[in-house]
């Protein structure tokens, strides 16, 4: 597995631990667990030769490893593209039969279709959803030459440990402010609780192979607004604060300068996502693989906030850098001193 030391790869290794299996993780940084069962290789996946002796034995490859939209643009394709080439090809030439990488519907872009099918065209529209989708068709030379692969598309997913810009309105909620959105907030935005990805990586690890080798998109089926979204955890922190409209125009315009001038983290496909409904249809993952999620965005999101609650006084100060990780609190930067408005 590549990216065992991050959100997903963590939350996964303790998963297949548990289920009796035998895990090598590569990643940067070392796992944040040990077990007899787990071993490890600190390197950078575009490491060609270390891909090809990390991967040997293996039944299967599960291809985690990324580089986040806030990384820089010449990394993020480096990375994500060059990354998926080096590891696909150290799993094939060691004889790999399955291998599962981890997209993203960032592929999609801004569909002005919803529920998106996988059939919608790859319509990128920043760095990092073109290096996804690059990873993609990288991915799509090798299927069907004696290895099977399932190719995953997430919406954005969270759970314990999962910190990025979420830990914005957690840290909000907590100090008893309120929180703004875009317009009304009357979009619905899909995401996905990690431990029912998790449950999806297993359910292609092990599926057949002749449902498992195909592209299949991943949410959420329960999910309301953005706004009922937000207030839960607002209304979880038990202050009486509500989500704010912002106007939605100006509040982007002053968004998207602010992001082109380094001072907020909140990259501007984001910013275009929050104004429309974003969400995809996952039938032919429970139609091909049989997988259902269990959690609901709520149920995801609440999750989230009472690990962080928990857990906040022993983050990590974010990176200077910021999102680093997703499992770090990303710098809010000028987004911070908006905080005496709320």
């Amino acid at each position: 597995m590549t990216g065992g030391a991050g959100m997903l790869g963590s939350t996964l290794v303790e998963r297949l631990l548990a289920d009796g299996h035998d895990v090598h993780c590569v990643d940067l940084r070392a796992p944040r667990t040990t077990h007899e069962r787990l071993t490890h290789t600190v390197s950078d996946v575009r490491d060609a030769v270390t891909m090809k002796r990390a991967t040997a034995d293996a039944d299967v490859v599960v291809h985690c490893a990324a580089a986040l939209p806030s990384y820089p643009a010449d990394q993020i394709r480096s990375v994500i593209v060059g990354g998926t080439e080096a590891v696909l090809g150290a799993a094939e030439a060691n004889g790999v039969p399955r291998f599962v990488h981890i997209s993203s519907t960032a592929v999609y872009g801004l569909p002005k279709v919803v529920p998106t099918p996988e059939e919608y065209p790859r319509e990128p529209v920043d760095t990092y959803s073109a290096a996804k989708a690059e990873a993609e068709v990288v991915a799509e030379r090798f299927r069907g030459r004696e290895m099977c692969l399932p190719i995953l598309r997430p919406k954005t997913f969270l759970g314990p440990g999962r910190m990025g810009l979420f830990a914005m309105l957690f840290e909000w909620a907590e100090e008893g402010r309120h929180f703004p959105v875009l317009g009304k907030g009357d979009v619905r935005i899909q995401m996905f609780d990690v431990d029912d990805l998790v449950d999806a990586v297993v359910t292609a690890m092990q599926a057949p192979a002749e449902r498992a080798d195909g592209t299949f998109n991943l949410g959420a089926t329960a999910f309301g607004t953005l706004r009922e979204d937000f207030q839960a955890v607002l209304d979880a922190a038990g202050h009486g604060r509500r989500v704010r409209s912002l106007p939605a125009k100006p509040a982007l315009a002053a968004l998207s300068a602010l992001q082109r001038t380094g001072l907020s983290p909140v990259y501007g496909r984001l910013l275009h996502k929050l104004l429309d409904d974003s969400y995809v249809s996952t039938d032919r993952a429970r139609e091909q693989l049989g997988f259902n999620p269990r959690h609901s965005n709520q149920d995801a999101i609440l999750r989230t906030y009472a690990w962080w609650r928990e857990h906040r006084r022993t983050q990590a100060a974010p990176a200077r850098g910021q999102g680093v990780t997703s499992v770090e609190p990303w710098r809010q930067g000028a987004l911070s001193l908006a905080k005496v408005l709320f």
